[in-house]
Parts: structure tokens; sequence; C-alpha cells
């Protein structure tokens, strides 16, 4: 049949059966909006309180739902707000497609109204972006985009669309978009690959499985547990990995590297098997100096991961739903309690977490997590996102939602939005006041449409993370981190139509807690001491089993 573009826009995201998007309109997307509003009834706008808040909407929509986050931005500063989720969706591999309008075809290249090349913009941090001037191809580039963005290692594609060319009359067949199978053919040379790794791993003393955001991405949850469980192995998560292993399985290590549990960072210090399960060997979790003398196993999807920057031994690349079950059919059956003791001698706790602070980051997030046990926890970057990965008992799979590559502070709120649109049973977000500050305006978004989430404002009038790192390498000289603004965050969340809640101790705390139950929203504003600080603490470029507690 022939429709307009716009309208056939709408029917490829049904097809990959998203029934959610988030945007905010514009002049150039106009005729797109009007798409939406035809269709109102079989897809679910959200019109977010800026662009930023949509972009972080669709990444929190796409890690819950595993499908294709979208959203939607009008030509110029629409497009240009989008930069910063962009760029977090690409190093945090989530699958997105961006659409945003242009300049009508005739003006481009002459300096028109809100025109910007926003493709050029946008090519490094996407697995891939186009400008979309032909119509003639516009479906087939429209499917090209979804396929791109989720198949492979995931990432965010853009497409550039001028005003016109939405209007453009095109022809489309509707078509399914088949369920992908999980099961692949593993080529002869991997198979390989992976009989030489069960060997090393039969060999192996003292190996520690290192599991990042690929196993989440893949959705290889049952599979690393089967894995782990059959050759007793421990597990420790990078940040990215966290809810990919339950936290309260024997095996689960918990956060490893710059702040991660002492128990996880010793366990990979003295291991002599590395086997990494997507997981990238950041700066920030285990790096080139800490897997020095031991044999590494590199499980990944992105050929270009393997030997980046740590030179592994042992490269498997492939999807690791496919090749885990594949490794643990052909790997021995082991005992290793004894390892295992010896790592969990370790301490488990942070050594000297909070002393003489009463009202402390732990305990809070102990009593949030003990309320809310199954739910999925989003977080904004910072003091408070480092204290959740270390304290939250992840158990529902998949259910952490952080910018971990890009770190940025704002993307909590519009995350934990898209996480309750695609589904989640109950949503609760963890910030701090500096983070809060940045998009505290997609309250009205909450609000809007009736979107219960839980919001954990730890306030301790300071940026504390950037206060911390002044404490310890400027010594305590502050500089631009104490907040004195005085803002009454329970007055700011009714004023968006909010319930709001004030605690300052526990007993207040628990208080509050029997009256909030996560099915209407509400802001919790717990008051804090700014003396409290993450730990413990990697240095900057330091071997993780180098901890240091401030």
């Amino acid at each position: 049949m022939r429709i307009s573009a716009s309208d056939a826009l709408i029917e490829i995201i049904l097809e990959n059966k998203v029934d959610t998007v988030f945007g905010y309109p514009g002049g150039a997307v106009v005729p797109l909006y009007d798409s939406l509003h035809k269709n109102t009834g079989r897809i679910k706008h959200i019109r977010t309180a800026h662009e930023q808040g949509a972009v972080f909407a669709a990444d929190g929509y796409a890690r819950v739902s595993g499908r294709p986050g979208v959203c939607i931005a009008t030509s110029g500063p629409g497009a240009t707000n989008l930069i910063t989720g962009i760029a977090g969706a690409h190093m945090d591999s989530i699958p997105m497609v961006v659409i945003t309008g242009q300049a009508p075809s005739a003006l481009l290249g002459r300096d028109s109204f809100q025109e910007i090349d926003i493709t050029a913009m946008t090519l490094p941090i996407t697995k891939h972006n186009y400008s979309l001037t032909d119509a003639s191809r516009f479906v087939q580039t429209v499917r090209e985009a979804f396929e791109i963005a989720s198949s492979g290692r995931p990432g965010p594609v853009h497409i550039d669309i001028p005003r016109d060319v939405f209007l453009e009359i095109v022809d489309y067949e509707q078509r399914a978009v088949e369920e992908k199978s999980m099961i692949s053919e593993i080529h002869p040379d991997t198979i390989r690959q992976i009989e030489e790794a069960a060997i090393e791993i039969g060999r192996s003393k003292k190996p520690v499985i290192y599991a990042g955001g690929g196993v989440t991405r893949s959705k290889a949850f049952e599979e690393l547990l089967e894995f782990a469980q059959k050759c007793d192995i421990p597990v420790a998560n990078t940040l990215m990995g966290l809810s990919s292993f339950p936290s309260s399985h024997c095996l689960s290590l918990g956060l490893c590297g710059m702040h991660g549990h002492r128990v996880a960072n010793m366990a990979i210090a003295e291991s002599d098997l590395i086997i990494a399960v997507g997981a990238r060997f950041s700066d920030r979790s285990v790096c080139k100096g800490d897997a020095l003398g031991k044999t590494v196993i590199q499980i990944d999807i992105d050929e270009t991961e393997m030997g980046k920057n740590v030179q592994n031994t042992m490269p498997i690349r492939g999807d690791i739903k496919t090749l885990l079950p594949r490794l643990t059919d052909i790997s021995k059956e082991m005992d290793r309690s004894s390892w295992i003791e010896e790592a969990r001698s370790r301490e488990n706790e942070i050594k000297s977490m909070h002393s003489g602070i009463n009202f402390n980051a732990k305990g809070i997030i102990s009593r949030i997590n003990g309320k809310f046990a199954n739910a999925v926890v989003a977080t904004d970057v910072g003091q408070h996102q480092m204290w959740t990965a270390q304290h939250w008992k992840f158990e529902a799979k998949g259910g952490f939602l952080s910018s971990g590559g890009l770190g940025a502070m704002g993307y909590g709120l519009g995350a934990a939005i898209g996480g309750k649109a695609a589904g989640a049973e109950r949503v609760v977000l963890i910030t701090g006041d500096g983070s809060f500050k940045m998009n505290f305006n997609e309250l009205a978004t909450m609000n809007a449409y009736d979107i219960p989430i839980t919001v954990v404002v730890l306030n301790n009038s300071a940026l504390g993370m950037v206060r911390q790192l002044q404490k310890v390498f400027t010594q305590e000289r502050y500089s631009a981190v104490d907040v004195c603004d005085n803002t009454d965050y329970c007055t700011l969340a009714r004023a968006f139509g909010i319930s709001s809640f004030r605690a300052k101790s526990y007993g207040e705390l628990e208080d509050v807690l029997s009256r909030v139950d996560g099915s209407k929203s509400a802001v919790i504003e717990c008051v804090t001491e700014k003396e409290m600080n993450v730990e413990p603490m990697v240095r900057p470029g330091g071997g993780i089993w180098d901890m240091i507690y401030v």
C-alpha cells in the first residue's frame, strides 16, 4: 500500500514490537506527530519535559524491555539536546533508534532556521547513522536502522529526516519482525577455542568470572548461573554487569573495580584465571595491570574488544547466550570450595563505612531495598550510584539502570520513566541532590502520565564524589562542590503534584516507607552528612588490590 513516510515510520516501529516512544515536538517533525495522533490507540507517545529526558527514557525502556528504545526530536536544539543520551547509549551498548527532524530538503546548506548538521555531530557516538533525503529508500532504511541497533553488539542508530520527506508517499507492505533464535550455529574455529578454554578452566585452581554488561544485553542470566554453578567459580560484576547474577547466590562476590567490594577485588587480584564474560576491561573495573601474569579468557560478541584493553590469551567471539551453554556442557563439574572459602575470607563489608555517622547511605539503601526487594533500581551518577552498586541486593534480572561508560548526571529520572513504561512493576530511583537538580523537570512527566516511581534523594548539600576527590587529591581544598542553595525538595515535588517526604533518621525513614508502596509517585528526601565517602577507593591508575579508605 502507499502511505506517507511518517505513517510508514509508525508502522515500522510497531513491527519491532515497540509500544512506547519518547519525544518532544517541533516544526520539523509536525508530520510525524500527526501520524502519532492518528495511531493514538496503537502506540503511546510520552512527551518529556526536555529532549534529554526523552533520550534517557528511551535508554531505560530498552534496558528493561530488551527492545530498541525510540526517541524523537525536532531539528536544531531539539536534536543537539539528544547528544549526551546518544553518547551514553553508545558507550553502554543500548539498542536505540533516534529520529530527528531536519530543515526542508530545498533549504539544506543555506543556514536555514534550526538547520544543524546533526549527522556529523552524532557520527562518532552512534553505531550507524543516516541522513534520509531519498524517500524511495525510506522504508528500507528505517527497517535497516532497527536491525542494526539490535543486532550484534547493540547500540544507537540515528536517522535525520527533512520535514518534506515525512510527507512523501512511499510503498509500504506490512512485515512481521521475526524473533531471532537465541541459539545460532557456532563456527568450527570457535568450537576449538571453547574446547581449549574448557581445558584451561579445568586446570585452574583459582578462577574468577568477571561478568559485565554483555551478559545483561544478551539476557544470558540463566546461562551464566549454570556455568558458574557447574564449574564452581565465584562471580565478580562490573558496574554494568550488576543484576546479571543474583546477589544472594553463594558464588556472588558483588561489585569489582574502583569502588568495588574488597572481597571481589582481592579475589581477582589473587586469581590465576579471569573469565571475562561480556566485559571490556574498563579503567574503572579490571584493567591491564590487574590481569598481568594471569590467563585471561574473553567471551564477547564484539571482535574489536578482544585484546583492546588487556592482552587476552584466549578470545572467544560470539553471542554469550549461545556460547556459554556449549562451554558449560564440555567443562568438568568442579568443587572449588577451598578457593571460594579463601576468597570469602576477605572482609566483605566496607571496612570503615561511615563510622560515627548514624544516618548513612548503607543503612538508607538497605532499608529502601528491603521495602522494594524486586524493583528495578535506577541511579544517577555520583556517590549515591556507587553506594547503590555496593549495597543493593540485585535479584531482578537486568534490573539496574545506570549510566556506566559516560557517567551522565541527570540520567536517572528519565531512565526510570522509560523503565516503568517498558513494564517494570516497581521502579525506584536513587539519586543525589546534584544529579537530581539536572533533570528534576521530568517530575512533570511523571505526574502528567501518572508514572509511579519512588524517588529517593540523598541530600548531602554537596557534589559528593567530586568533593571526595578533592579531599583525597587536593588536601581538602574544596572548590565549587558545597551546595548552599537550601532547595526544599519536598516543596519542589509538591509543586509538580507529587507526594513528598523528608527523613533525617532511620525511624523517620521507616515511618515514610510504611506510607509509600510504589503504586504512586513519591519523592523521599534523606538528609545526610557531606562527610560520607565511598569506600573503598582505588586510586586512578592503581591496581584493584590497592584500596584506600578516606
